[in-house]
């Protein structure tokens, strides 16, 4: 299959403001493409548009799935998590990398803040990620080449060498070519079954050789199984569930975000997440191999996602920020959002952003005459002064503010008192 060939750098640090750069991990890291229209026309895989900004675009790193250093204010087994990524920066040519001690996935400093590499990508995920196989250096070819990839060229891709050192679990989506995908899955099941186990497989939990016990969410950061299957654990952890009896149940009740359509391999049916999870109680086990299942993208919806139709300006307000919390921002710093139409807003999709290219996707409704405080982890605000929009779903601009550095006091929140336009 021919893949798309994007050059370009791949940046782990934004010297202007450091801590409100990149956060790379093991299966994802920035990279700013010499030519960004080549990214626009790139397939969109579940129809949303790439979240591409002046400073670049998130690589998601085809068929792998690394653990987790950040996500939804947890994280996996850190010694794995951060291996991981400490060896795709290695492998991409980053040396010296220093994170910073209170935002422990920003990096502080590094001998290079971007390197040179290139990209083959075959499409855009469907959180507006370009998914690809990751190469350090310039290729041979021109950029915007299409280049059939075979095994030979996977096998020199970050991807393959990160699969083989059993840094990552394999992840294999149905955008996936089939020769490729058997490639992979040999490559990974190599490393589980060496002796002694590569990388993180020595610890791997919950899967066919045994299930996990789990019985709250800070002892789930502790152990290493498959990330997707993490993924989901959280938010059950999160809302309160105690033990697994329920699992089934909430997984089914969510068939796009929860209940991943699947295709598996070992049956040669279509099934669901459901039918490769046993839970009960507080133990918790997949059934099969993670490279025994092809994940289905996000379904593109027959309805549009986005509306047809660009939402006016001025129904949804910024009306505060807090840019300068006491103590550690992240995760703390906040934009409040008024909805002043006489109609509830539906936010799935929109988005916040500032001057920097940082953006943060938003979810839910907004009732009319409702304010919300949104926290924020994907933007962060410069206490220098700062411009924040709130964009709707087709990309438009539905309000926008600024502030300067003499408006910033901290813990002190800033209120932008203005009339619907």
């Amino acid at each position: 299959m021919s893949y798309k060939l994007l050059t370009g750098r791949f940046v782990i640090r934004y010297p202007d403001i450091p801590r409100q750069g990149p956060e790379p991990d093991g299966d994802t890291v920035k990279f700013a493409p010499d030519t960004p229209s080549l990214v626009e026309a790139l397939p969109r895989r579940s129809g949303s548009a790439p979240d591409i900004g002046p400073r670049g675009i998130s690589v998601r790193m085809e068929a792998l799935d690394a653990l987790e250093t950040h996500f939804e204010e947890t994280h996996q087994e850190l010694v794995g998590a951060n291996g991981a990524r400490d060896e795709l920066l290695r492998l991409l040519g980053f040396t010296n990398v220093v994170f910073f001690a209170d935002l422990p996935n920003k990096i502080q400093s590094a001998d290079q803040d971007s390197v040179r590499g290139h990209v083959l990508s075959n499409g855009i995920d469907a959180n507006g990620r370009m998914i690809g196989f990751v190469y350090a250096g310039d290729s041979a070819d021109p950029d915007g080449a299409d280049v059939f990839v075979d095994d030979d060229l996977v096998d020199l891709s970050t991807n393959a060498q990160l699969l083989r050192a059993g840094h990552a679990y394999p992840a294999f989506y149905a955008t996936l070519p089939g020769s490729l995908r058997t490639h992979l899955a040999e490559l990974s099941t190599a490393a589980r079954e060496a002796q002694p186990p590569r990388g993180m497989w020595a610890g791997s939990v919950a899967d066919p050789e045994g299930p996990a016990t789990v019985p709250n969410l800070a002892a789930l950061q502790t152990l290493v199984m498959w990330p997707k299957l993490f993924r989901r654990l959280v938010p059950y952890l999160s809302s309160g569930f105690v033990g697994f009896d329920g699992f089934d149940a909430w997984l089914r009740a969510d068939p796009v975000d929860r209940d991943d359509e699947l295709f598996l391999l070992d049956r040669l049916e279509r099934g669901n997440m459901h039918d490769i999870v046993r839970a009960s109680g507080d133990t918790i086990e997949m059934t099969v191999w993670p490279e025994k299942v092809i994940i289905s993208p996000d379904p593109a919806f027959a309805e549009p996602r986005r509306p047809l139709q660009p939402v006016a300006a001025g129904i949804v307000l910024i009306v505060a920020a807090l840019p300068d919390p006491v103590g550690a921002d992240s995760r703390i710093e906040s934009v409040t959002l008024l909805n002043v139409s006489p109609n509830a807003v539906d936010l799935d999709n929109w988005a916040i952003s500032d001057a920097s290219g940082g953006s943060q996707r938003l979810r839910g409704a907004l009732a009319s005459g409702e304010a919300v405080r949104i926290g924020l982890d994907k933007v962060q605000l410069s206490n220098a002064g700062d411009t924040i929009r709130v964009q709707d779903a087709s990309g438009h601009v539905v309000d926008q503010v600024a502030y300067t550095g003499n408006d910033v006091r901290p813990g002190r929140t800033i209120c932008f008192g203005r009339q619907p336009g």
